[in-house]
Order: C-alpha cells, then structure tokens, then sequence
C-alpha cells in the first residue's frame, strides 16, 4: 500500500512540474514602422504622409498550444500629414500615434520556426504635437475605431526566447484631427477608410 502511494505521489509531483514548466503566456517588445498611405478623397482634400516609427508591447496568453489572445499597446515617435485642400492650401500636422489592439492569432509549428495570423479590433489615438511643425492651432486629439490583421513568424533561440518578424495591417478612417465641416476656418474631412502599414520586429519572452 504505501509503495502504491508513493508511486502515486510521485506521479503527481511529476504532472505538477511538467505544467509548471509548460509556457502559457508570453510578453514581447518590438519596433515598427506605421506607414500611411497617400489619400485622394471625393471632398478635395488630399493627405500626404511620412513614416513614423514607434515600440510595440504586446501579451499573448495561450489557449491552446496553436491558438492565443493577444493584447497590443504600441506608440510612435512622430510623423507629419500634410493636407492639401483645393490644391492651394496646405495644413501640416505632426502627429504622435498610438495603438490599443487585441486579437486571436492561430500558430503553426515546424521544428523552431512559427508560423502565425492573426486579427482583432483596435483604436487608434492621434495625437497632435504642438510646435512648429504643426500650421493649425485648431488640431484637436482624435481617437477612431480600427481593425488590425497581421501574419508573422517566429523562430525559437531558446524555450524561453524568440525572434518575431510580422506584418501588420491596421485599417481606420483617415483622421481630421476635430477639422470637419462644422469648423470655419478648415475642412479636413476625406471621408475616406485607408491601410496603414506596419512591419514589426521584436523579441518575446515565454513565461
């Protein structure tokens, strides 16, 4: 009987340690690029823009060992959208941006190289720099509702590190910055929908 136990106590232990070890959850810091694209609207207005580069930190627990929730919160430096209305008249705006996503990625693995896609709601909060490289006084912060997808890969360096490289997508309406047709000096209004490009490179850590 107590060899029995025993055996069954060390079984347990065993279970215990093994998930113990299993890593569930990961967090990880990456930089990209967010590119918009040039925009020609119906309104007259067309949007020129330059790319920003920023940090991204992003959580994923597992689900299941090829399927996970992720949380993203990435900020960039700065970048100007020259607004050119008319063809005469230009409104720049430097601009911080800032991303709050989340979204369910699908992994697959070969050996140490994974595979992932994934898609999720977001939003987006322009943020506009007050100093010279902004001409309206008026700009005002902006926060829309987006939608981000990506495809990435991932290659193991270690049980607990990988190196990631994705492409993402994030899909919002081109901001006015509070310069709509109600304003009486400027009407930056496109409504137009445009693709910001994001390429990323980052680490994570598997805890």
């Amino acid at each position: 009987m107590k060899k029995i136990v025993l055996v069954l106590f060390l079984l347990a232990v065993c279970v215990a340690t093994g998930r113990s070890q299993e890593s569930r959850q990961d967090v990880s810091l990456s930089g990209f690029a967010l590119i918009p694209p040039f925009v020609a609207s119906s309104t007259n207005v067309q949007v020129h823009s330059n790319a920003a580069y920023g940090a991204l930190v992003s959580y994923r627990f597992m689900l299941t060992p090829n399927s996970a929730l992720e949380a993203n919160y990435g900020i960039t430096y700065q970048n100007t959208y020259r607004y050119v209305v008319g063809n005469t008249n230009v409104t720049k705006i430097l601009t911080r941006t800032q991303e709050m996503s989340g979204a369910y990625v699908r992994s697959f693995t070969f050996r140490k190289w994974n595979p992932f896609v994934e898609a999720g709601p977001a939003g987006m909060i322009f943020l506009p720099i007050r100093n010279s490289g902004t001409t309206s006084i008026d700009a005002k912060q902006q926060t829309n509702l987006a939608g981000m997808y990506g495809a990435g890969i991932a290659y193991e360096i270690s049980p607990s590190f990988d190196i990631r490289a994705e492409y993402r997508g994030i899909v919002t309406k081109v901001p006015n910055f509070g310069l709509g047709s109600g304003n009486t000096t400027q009407n930056l209004t496109t409504n137009k929908w445009f693709n910001l490009y994001e390429p990323v490179v980052g680490v994570a850590y598997h805890f």
